[in-house]
């Protein structure tokens, strides 16, 4: 008689190279926001950030819903209206104000404190302990970004500054709550994404029409960047990103983050500024506080969607 003992498998967890990858995708969104603040300063007309903002999510949204033919269903029609409205419909339109009353990269810095915003709400939210690894990386990039931007000529105008961090505030909620709920069954990022972008953007249509009135003049040069942030920097962003906060854990995405600041510095760069040694320093500091938050964090489990569209791991598994 043959007999066998069988050991319950443990949860399956992700390779890292496969981690890595994911990580890589997702740095792309923050890159990709990193350019909104010379396109808003240099290209689109100044005073409608909330047109501004409706027309980045709600074109890409609805064809979002075109292509993936998925309306909400059941409680998401609520938490999608949620979503759309921190990651979305607060976030764009506080993104233009802090671009228009602020140096870009006085503004993108106001972002990097969002990894610390995010520590403390997966806390309350998922339960999550950051590690003191995590947090001094943190507070290391936020310093990072601060020694690069905000020197003796930056302007600070105290309503910049505050949407600024309403907006961090708003898009740190909106990363927590992504990760605790989920994605519903045979739902993808890019559903996520126009169910987001629509919500967020319907919102602001009527808010647009009723404060600042009809939609401004625009030449060719607004109509490329409102092209650009609609498509590169909205909809193929937003799908990124949110595909990468369901597949790494919060301490891997959150950091991410930096790279938008950190790409503002290199487009200023590019655009005539030059960098001194303090901001040299700060700059080498961000970008390893990026790249350090990415290590001592454990592997995400394997979904099972991902464990049943991977034949050969399920063959290996039996």
């Amino acid at each position: 008689m043959h007999t066998s003992t069988e050991r319950a498998p443990g949860p399956q967890r992700i390779p890292y190279a496969w981690q890595a990858a994911t990580l890589a995708l997702t740095a792309l969104a923050p890159a990709a926001w990193g350019t909104t603040y010379v396109v808003t300063t240099e290209l689109l007309p100044p005073g409608h950030p909330l047109f501004a903002g409706m027309l980045r999510a709600l074109p890409g949204g609805l064809l979002a819903l075109a292509i993936t033919r998925v309306p909400p269903r059941g409680d998401w029609w609520w938490k999608a209206t949620v979503l759309g409205a921190l990651n979305i419909g607060a976030l764009y339109p506080l993104l233009f104000v802090t671009a228009e009353r602020l140096p870009g990269g006085v503004a993108a810095t106001l972002g990097a404190a969002q990894p610390l915003m995010v520590a403390g709400l997966a806390v309350a939210l998922l339960h999550d302990r950051p590690t003191v690894w995590r947090l001094l990386w943190g507070v290391a990039g936020v310093v990072g970004v601060g020694l690069v931007v905000l020197g003796p000529q930056a302007r600070l105008d105290a309503v910049g500054v505050a949407a600024g961090l309403a907006g961090t505030a708003g898009m740190a909620a909106g990363i927590v709550l992504t990760k605790r709920w989920g994605l519903p069954a045979g739902v993808g990022p890019l559903t996520l994404t126009g169910w987001q972008l629509t919500a967020g953007g319907a919102l602001l249509l009527p808010l647009a029409l009723a404060i600042e009135g009809a939609p401004p003049r625009t030449d060719a040069g607004a109509v490329g960047g409102y092209l650009w942030l609609g498509s590169a920097g909205g909809l193929i962003a937003s799908a990124l990103w949110f595909r990468g906060i369901g597949k790494l854990p919060v301490g891997a995405s959150a950091p991410l983050v930096l790279l938008s600041p950190l790409v503002a510095t290199v487009i200023g760069i590019a655009l005539g500024e030059s960098l001194n040694l303090p901001q040299t320093l700060g700059f080498a500091l961000a970008l390893t506080a990026l790249l350090a938050a990415q290590l001592n964090v454990p592997s995400a489990p394997a979904s099972k969607e991902r464990m049943r569209d991977d034949p050969s791991r399920e063959g290996r598994d039996r």
